[in-house]
């Protein structure tokens, strides 16, 4: 069987997808469901068991037959300010992982984050030494409690220090696409804006506050779930024994630009507007992002990403249709 934690989210729900369209249904699910429609990500999926987060060392202690462990739960708002929540289920519980992993030769792929990257000052080359993790600084909670578990998978990959057969962090840059309806405020940009560039209104984005870049020319490399949850079983079946690698288009794209797709996409001209970024946002937000592709071409994963213009379009048919999820 293969074990896919945080099943029911965004990302990892897409990988469900993925694994049934390529045959595998011997699947167990690790989620909490809550009571923000999440569950209909899963309507169409097929699985063998479904277990919650506090019952799943348990599970798994009991378990024999454990392929692999796809780790995509977390808790992913990067505006959310319990500390304590956080360590509790971005580090302690990934950390539990990877020793169970590496106690019982279990294959690990778990999700890292570009928030990592802090600001960018540092750059984004991903397969780092430990040395040079220690030196990027995030900017926000859920990125620091990423980077710190990429952190002790380093130490101990330098260290000679237990870890799986095959473990694989990636750190995913900004994904959009299908099932990602329950994240609220945490929605995609043209999630939350297709509605309003479909009716002909006015997408509201953020100014600049840098003087190096335009209003609207805040850059990020958005990339489409189905590139990203293809990934994602590659690493787990082909991937390198160790590696942190980037999850990206290698391009970045402006909001302007990715908004005016969604409007082109949907037939319309684009009508914006620049609002004021929210002062508590400012000294933690990143101005531009892009994923260098080389330590993940190293590694073997040859296939193409889907350029922006085409991903949005295809986005924007599942937004339009009566049944939008995957």
């Amino acid at each position: 069987m293969i074990v896919v934690t945080g099943a029911a989210g965004f990302i990892g729900s897409n990988v469900v997808a993925a694994l049934n369209d390529a045959g595998r249904d011997d699947l167990v699910l690790c989620d909490r469901l809550g009571q923000d429609d999440r569950w209909q990500n899963l309507r169409k999926r097929m699985f063998r068991n479904f277990v919650f987060p506090d019952q799943l060392f348990e599970f798994l202690a009991k378990a024999q037959d454990v392929e692999g462990i796809v780790h995509m739960g977390a808790i992913s708002s990067t505006t959310t300010r319990d500390g304590d929540a956080v360590m509790r289920d971005n580090f302690q519980f990934s950390l539990g992982l990877l020793d169970l992993c590496a106690a019982r030769g279990i294959p690990l792929v778990y999700a890292s984050s570009a928030a990592t990257y802090g600001d960018g000052s540092q750059g984004f080359v991903d397969d780092l030494p430990f040395s040079g993790l220690r030196k990027l600084r995030p900017l926000n909670l859920y990125g620091w409690s990423k980077h710190h578990f990429d952190l002790v998978v380093a130490e101990r990959r330098e260290l000679g220090l237990p870890l799986p057969p095959r473990c694989v962090g990636l750190k995913f840059f900004n994904v959009f696409g299908p099932n990602e309806y329950h994240k609220g405020d945490m929605m995609s940009v043209v999630a939350r804006n297709h509605g309003i560039a479909a009716a002909g209104g006015e997408v509201e984005l953020f100014m600049s506050h840098r003087s190096d870049f335009a209003d609207g020319e805040q850059r990020r490399d958005f990339v489409l779930v189905d590139d990203v949850a293809d990934v994602v079983i590659w690493a787990l079946t082909h991937g390198p024994a160790c590696g942190l690698l980037n999850v990206g288009t290698g391009q970045a794209t402006s909001f302007r630009d990715l908004i005016g797709a969604l409007f082109a996409a949907l037939g319309r001209e684009p009508r914006t507007a620049y609002v004021p970024m929210p002062e508590g946002l400012r000294d933690r937000y990143q101005y531009a992002t892009e994923a260098p592709l080389r330590a993940l071409r190293n590694a073997g994963y040859r296939k193409a990403f889907t350029p922006v213009p085409e991903a949005v379009a295809r986005y924007a048919g599942f937004l339009g249709a009566a049944d939008r999820y995957r």
